[in-house]
């Protein structure tokens, strides 16, 4: 009896142990990264072997829409013309086989895009499911990889018919293959270019630019972070239908632009992530970019925070 009784004493004191360490890593995050516009940022394949990204987002796909021919641009990675970017369907299936996210993020800051109507969104969407993800196309821009989805990181042109986009790319979700989708808006809510799209359909990651927006971003002259957490918070309530909500930061004071935002390591991780990792849909980091997380380190100094 008395070893019966250690026993059960020790099985009750692992199920408490266990049960604690679940609440503890509930809310555990993850760091997704933007890759593909500068050339000593490293390889796709680089990146995603230095253990630190569980999210990569290949940018940009920087036309497309009102008739135009879709065009990548990768920067001096790979020249598209030709099928020269075709060598990266290597890396998508290198990082896709350590179960981390590859998603092609169409926009950018720099580009000529547009949607003028349903009709272009739908076409849009079929060239997409055709050429990056689960359809078939003798031109696959990236190669017979298939991605896991789609980024919208829309800054410029018509704000309308995204919706109508990313409804026509969830449309093409099935359990086997599930077409994910994730946005970058600005974190001025909401957004004026996605903002439509992330309340007509559900996203599932959403990634907020917290930086270049004075209103909703760190103050670096003051140290405060209430506007950025009221932002946030703004953020959480409103986002209904996304599963998930990133902090997305600049990996360097250079990489954000005139504005700022950039929040030093050690006060994002004892101002700012304790606050939002207590929210449900906390999904982790974004950092812009991949190059100046080369620079300046930023992944290695809160990947353990995170």
């Amino acid at each position: 009896m008395a070893r019966d009784s250690q026993l059960i004493t020790f099985l009750v004191l692992g199920i408490i142990s266990t049960l604690a360490f679940l609440v503890q890593t509930s809310n555990a995050g993850g760091i997704a990264i933007y890759w593909g516009q500068a050339s000593n940022e490293g390889t796709l394949l680089d990146t995603c072997n230095s253990g630190r990204y569980k999210y990569v987002m290949i940018s940009f796909l920087n036309q497309f829409g009102n008739g135009q021919k879709p065009q990548i641009n990768l920067a001096s990675h790979c020249n598209p013309a030709g099928g020269g970017c075709q060598v990266a369907s290597k890396g998508i299936k290198a990082c896709q086989k350590k179960g981390i996210k590859v998603f092609l993020s169409i926009g950018g800051g720099i580009g000529k895009y547009t949607l003028t109507s349903k009709a272009d969104a739908k076409n849009v969407a079929d060239y997409l499911w055709n050429n990056f993800l689960g359809g078939k196309s003798s031109s696959r821009p990236l190669g017979d990889a298939v991605l896991d989805g789609i980024d919208f990181d829309i800054e410029l042109g018509n704000p309308q018919h995204y919706d109508d986009l990313a409804r026509f790319l969830k449309a093409r979700s099935t359990s086997k293959r599930p077409v994910l989708l994730s946005a970058a808006p600005q974190c001025i809510y909401p957004d004026k270019f996605v903002g439509e799209a992330l309340q007509a359909v559900s996203f599932d990651y959403v990634w907020v630019q917290f930086y270049n927006n004075g209103p909703c971003q760190y103050d670096a002259k003051t140290g405060s972070v209430k506007k950025l957490l009221d932002s946030w918070d703004k953020w959480n309530k409103n986002l209904t239908k996304s599963n998930k909500i990133f902090m997305g930061l600049p990996a360097a004071r250079k990489a954000a632009g005139a504005v700022g935002g950039y929040i030093p390591p050690g006060v994002l991780k004892s101002k700012v992530l304790p606050k939002i990792k207590k929210s449900k849909k906390y999904g982790g980091v974004m950092l812009w970019n991949k190059f100046w997380d080369v620079q300046n380190k930023y992944s290695d100094d809160i990947i353990g925070s995170v």
